[in-house]
């Protein structure tokens, strides 16, 4: 088996509301919709909300990451329309630029892109300089 791609599944409490978050607020397009299931779509990047209740999973404490093109102009872009943006974009120590909005129910997602390598290994060395404790990823 290869896999080819992943479908988060992110319990919700209400699924038109979610549903008009991920398309008004986050620029995603309903991809289907089955009962109280259904699959936003934002290029690649597939997102699966489940407002069922049939396996008892809780509401709000999913976590999605999502990887993109460009962060800067599209968080820009979102928090004009509404989005509630956790943490701001900034330049991470494990190669990433990133940052954090919730969806209605408190679901996390993180959106982020690559950093040049040269740029970001520059800043993990530093980073690992600086460290007081070895850091658990490395």
């Amino acid at each position: 088996m290869k896999g080819r791609r992943a479908g988060p599944v992110l319990q919700v409490s209400n699924l038109s509301l979610s549903l008009k978050c991920y398309t008004d607020v986050l620029g995603f397009t309903e991809d289907f919709r089955f009962g109280e299931y259904a699959g936003v779509r934002n290029g690649e990047a597939v997102l699966h909300l489940c407002a069922h209740t049939l396996h008892a999973r809780p509401v709000g404490g999913g976590a999605a990451f999502v990887f993109c093109d460009e962060i800067d102009n599209y968080c820009n872009e979102i928090e004009r329309t509404g989005a509630i943006v956790k943490v701001e974009p900034e330049d991470r120590p494990y190669g990433m630029r990133d940052f954090t909005v919730l969806d209605p129910d408190g679901n996390h997602l993180n959106f982020g892109t690559e950093l040049r390598s040269r740029q970001w290994s520059t800043r993990l060395l530093t980073s690992l300089s600086h460290a007081a404790q070895p850091l658990a990823f490395l």
